[in-house]
């Protein structure tokens, strides 16, 4: 509770019509394809892969994997690896959606 609250206090801070339209502009993309191409030129090489890192460390969280497991297979750091932990149990649940989504989606292609 008191991330969220914490969350939702810096938010306020940080976000603006300029943050809106980063949002609205991704929600334009239509296929990973025009996602690539939208992150290759917004973003540098190393945002890209931290960012790719970062979702595959949330989900061997969620699967469990313990702290020294990840490290020694993805290479991140076990500061990141504590920071996305705090954001799964106490962030407001964006991991949780893109995981969940993710999995349905890997359902829905079988």
């Amino acid at each position: 509770m008191y991330y969220s609250k914490v969350v939702k206090r810096t938010m306020s801070k940080w976000m603006n019509e300029d943050m809106r339209e980063l949002f609205r502009a991704l929600l334009s993309l239509e296929n990973e394809e025009e996602c690539r191409l939208f992150l290759e030129d917004v973003c540098t090489v190393k945002e890209i892969t931290d960012m790719a890192q970062r979702l595959k460390v949330a989900r061997l969280l969620r699967d469990r994997t313990s702290y020294a497991q990840i490290n020694q297979t993805t290479g991140v750091s076990t500061a990141t690896i504590s920071r996305v932990s705090r954001c799964l149990d106490y962030g407001p649940g964006g991991y949780e959606l893109v995981l969940r989504r993710l999995e349905q989606e890997g359902r829905n292609d079988e």
